[in-house]
């Protein structure tokens, strides 16, 4: 029986990467599609809904806990949710420095 790769930390990054940047591709289309970058503008339509006060940088944590939340209420691995929550945290650390 064939043993799957198992990633390094490098290759996640390598990987966070490459589907950030595909993402972008398809869903972020005015920012000339680099990565994504929708985090912005659906906190600010939550607040306008809500009138609540969240922060760019908020909504980027929200999305990494539930990836770890689906991750760890899965009796198995779920590479997709390990994948994104490296990228959320990349996009969570640039959102708190330019908040700065």
């Amino acid at each position: 029986m064939k043993t799957k790769n198992k990633l390094t930390a490098i290759e996640f990054l390598k990987e966070a990467e490459t589907t950030m940047t595909e993402r972008g591709k398809t869903y972020d289309k005015l920012n000339k599609g680099e990565s994504e970058r929708s985090m912005g503008k659906t906190i600010e339509a939550f607040n306008n809904i809500t009138g609540n006060n969240l922060k760019e940088s908020d909504g980027w944590l929200l999305m990494l806990i539930l990836k770890q939340v689906r991750q760890y209420s899965s009796v198995t691995y779920h590479k997709d949710s390990a994948l994104d929550s490296v990228a959320y945290s990349a996009l969570l650390a640039e959102s708190l420095e330019n908040s700065n």
